[in-house]
């Protein structure tokens, strides 16, 4: 193993204002060769303001970086790479329609002729585990191929620091394992990692530092594998914060019916639905499970009324409700929340007071006569944004201002608050921090013991274990035998949302 007392990058007194906010408050820290160093922080901390400035993104407003003992200051993210810097961010920046190797040239800066960096990309992936074609084109992929894709364009640059942004949340638990023993095979020869996640049990199997930022500054340190999960989480927020508990329910009768559902795939690169059955009851909650890209998108689509059903029923309290719109089922008590929170979710331009406006018009009386009720609508704002801790100035702000995990924050606590009988959620904790996590996985186990049903779309098995009475995996777009939660084992449904569905129930006691 190369010896970690190197630094390879410092940051002195990185500071980064914007209007109102200050991002980034005087932030100092240093990595070591071969190290995974861990940054965390809840929703709006400053993690992603700070990432962005050492890859070149924006430039700090004070302070100053050293990369390997040199003056580091990246006027842009070329300028960052060629400085030995690379990031896989959470979104995957690729293009369906292209092929892995025409993808990957895309993202160098001199990228070599086309049949020799076929040939690197072969040997790469496979020296590390990943292995890919550079001739399959990426609209075919998964989503733990996709992050591949985008690691290995990484890896070609030969970087010295590696910065990797939630990496895990479309990984199944096999996916993760292969992903952490191509992290600690980087660290062995010497590559510095950056990592941010909000899965602390990750952070404490994986870094071997952890930097803490609250509020834009620095607040702890930590050595991960000798910190409880709730310790970090704890110096995260500032304070500690209640378990999620489970009160006893029993569930009613069946509010949400699918029978049968299909339909073709939305797009060329979209998951056809294929002959989808279940039932949902009052007071239940029901995970569905899967890898990114399996038909979670098309299924809440569909159950949203955002597409027509061309074959199936779908029954609301028994009604059929197949061939109606989304203001109809919501008016009927079915609301819904995208995993795309900016630009499906939530309209980017628009205040958090129109984004209200947009979902609880009806639910919540915003209309009088005809006309927009603003000092209602703008009160129903406040109120998501207290209830739900949203980090903001106030309802009059953009929603595209918002960090992610605040704007996730506030979709979600609007469907909430609006209490409907049935809430179909999709990722409803996707890129939040842990208090904030479980403040929105309580308030939907509070909901079930209201009576309500439960619909959790999710590619966090922790989270499934934490909240679903019963689980599915959703693979292809068919949805597999659904099982009692309390039958299965993180494996097991890992299993399951690979496709081996035969398997685990034949396992299954």
């Amino acid at each position: 193993m190369e010896d970690r007392g190197e630094t390879v990058l410092r940051l002195d007194g990185l500071t980064k204002a914007y209007p109102g906010v200050l991002a980034c408050d005087g932030i100092s820290f240093e990595i070591g060769r071969g190290e995974v160093h861990a940054l965390l922080g809840e929703n709006g901390a400053g993690k992603s303001t700070l990432v962005k400035m050492i890859y070149g993104l924006v430039a700090p407003d004070a302070g100053r970086m050293t990369l390997l003992g040199r003056p580091f200051a990246p006027p842009d993210p070329s300028a960052a790479r060629r400085e030995g810097v690379a990031m896989v961010f959470q979104h995957f920046s690729l293009f369906d329609a292209l092929t892995v190797a025409e993808n990957i040239a895309l993202g160098m800066e001199d990228a070599p002729p086309p049949r020799r960096l076929a040939s690197r990309i072969r040997e790469v992936s496979e020296l590390y585990g990943l292995p890919l074609d550079p001739f399959r084109t990426v609209g075919t992929l998964s989503a733990g191929e996709r992050q591949r894709v985008e690691i290995v364009r990484c890896l070609l640059q030969d970087p010295r620091i590696l910065i990797m942004d939630e990496p895990t949340s479309v990984l199944t638990p096999q996916e993760v394992e292969i992903l952490f023993e191509t992290l600690r095979r980087l660290a062995r020869e010497g590559t510095a990692i950056l990592y941010i996640s909000h899965k602390l049990e990750e952070i404490r199997a994986l870094c071997d530092a952890a930097t803490i930022l609250r509020r834009g500054k620095v607040v702890a340190t930590c050595t991960p594998s000798e910190t409880t999960a709730r310790e970090m989480a704890e110096m995260m927020v500032g304070a500690s914060f209640a378990a999620v508990e489970r009160a006893p329910r029993d569930t009613g009768d069946v509010m949400l019916e699918a029978r049968g559902v299909s339909a073709p795939a939305p797009g060329a690169f979209g998951t056809p639905l294929r002959d989808i059955s279940f039932a949902l009851r009052a007071g239940e909650v029901l995970g569905l499970g899967g890898v990114a890209g399996n038909g979670q998108d098309e299924l809440l689509a569909v159950l949203a009324g955002e597409r027509t059903l061309p074959r199936g029923m779908l029954f609301l309290d028994g009604e059929d409700i197949g061939r109606t719109g989304p203001q109809a089922r919501r008016a009927k008590g079915l609301a819904t929340a995208p995993e795309e929170r900016l630009g499906h979710a939530a309209a980017p331009e628009m205040s958090l007071t129109e984004n209200a406006l947009l979902t609880a018009a009806r639910r919540r009386g915003l209309l009088r006569r005809g006309f927009i009720d603003w000092a209602a609508a703008k009160g129903f704002a406040e109120e998501v944004i207290a209830r739900f801790d949203v980090r903001t100035p106030g309802p009059q702000t953009a929603a595209r201002a918002l960090s992610g995990g605040n704007l996730q924050k506030f979709v979600i606590g609007r469907e909430i608050a609006q209490a409907p009988r049935v809430l179909v959620v999709n990722q409803p904790t996707w890129g939040v921090d842990a208090a904030a996590a479980a403040a929105i996985r309580q308030a939907l186990l509070d909901m079930a013991a209201k009576g309500a049903a439960i619909l959790v779309i999710s590619q966090d098995l922790d989270e499934l274990f934490e909240l679903a009475d019963r689980f599915g995996a959703l693979v292809g777009g068919r949805l597999s035998e659904i099982r009692p939660m309390g039958e299965l084992s993180i494996e097991r449904i890992g299993l399951m949302m690979g496709g081996a569905h035969d398997m685990e129930v034949a396992h299954v006691g």
